[in-house]
């Protein structure tokens, strides 16, 4: 089994050394995303529902450009500034995972990526 990189150009590129994900076999890793904005890379910093969506839409794409979507997202880890946060990123989040949600874990940290205050990444299988 060899490693595919995965990218597409309707998600942000990666801010540093590292493929928006790896595919091996039936799994996909997919790198955090962060709230930028893919045509611009200027990260959103206003309201957190807002940034979430935008976190989300990013996460769709990479799983697009994988022929995979949210139903094949086995675990999910969305790391926030603040937890202050959780009820709104919740909303959203639940919004793409409303039957079967995968596996998750939410931690506080004490920074992100370009300032970011949500970031999440999936791992997804295309057997699920």
């Amino acid at each position: 089994m060899s490693k595919k990189i995965i990218h597409t150009d309707h998600a942000p590129k990666a801010v540093g050394p590292y493929s928006q994900a790896i595919q091996l076999g039936d799994m996909l890793y997919c790198s955090g995303q962060i709230p930028l904005d893919p045509k611009t890379q200027e990260l959103f910093t206003g309201d957190i529902k807002i940034q979430t969506e935008m976190v989300m839409s990013n996460i769709e794409a990479v799983l697009k450009a994988a022929d995979m979507n949210f139903s094949h997202v086995v675990k999910t880890t969305i790391f926030l500034t603040s937890m202050s946060d959780f009820s709104a990123v919740n909303e959203i989040y639940a919004k793409r995972f409303s039957a079967s949600p995968p596996a998750r874990s939410t931690v506080q940290v004490s920074g992100l990526p370009k300032g970011a205050n949500v970031e999440i990444e999936v791992l997804a299988n295309r057997n699920a």
